[in-house]
């Protein structure tokens, strides 16, 4: 995938934050690249997360956690899917037949409000608030 320069400079600027985010996020939990993307604010988007995880280089960096917003594997690559299912399966993750992780139980809901406001990141809303008004 080609990325203009001025996306790459973005990601080269956010990926240092996009890693503090996910260092975040506890053994035994999940979160999705668009929630990090909202978490960390400044223009990042999923596909800028995933650009991070596929360049990680930090071991501290627990990258298996990330995965899809349907709570599926998005890794490149048999074993790179191998990898960070077996990863997580060895956190206590659970996979249901259709190899997703039920979100509801297993998602992590972003950093402790008050890390997040000292360290300048967004918080993302509670699992039982809507993202947005309804109609009606």
């Amino acid at each position: 995938m080609d990325i203009s320069p001025e996306a790459q400079d973005l990601l080269q600027r956010l990926s240092p934050r996009i890693y503090e985010v996910v260092k975040q996020v506890p053994p035994g939990r999940v979160t999705t690249y668009g929630d990090v993307a909202q978490i960390v604010g400044e223009g990042c988007d999923a596909r800028m997360v995933g650009s991070a995880m596929a360049a990680v280089k930090d071991p501290e960096v627990p990258w298996q956690r990330v995965i899809n917003a349907r709570g599926t594997i998005s890794t490149r690559g048999a074993r790179g899917m191998q990898t960070q299912r077996q990863r997580l399966e060895a956190e206590g993750v659970v996979f249901d037949a259709r190899d997703r992780i039920d979100l509801e139980r297993f998602g992590w809901r972003g950093p402790d409000p008050e890390w997040a406001s000292q360290h300048g990141y967004q918080t993302l809303p509670a699992w039982d608030e809507p993202e947005q008004p309804g109609l009606f």
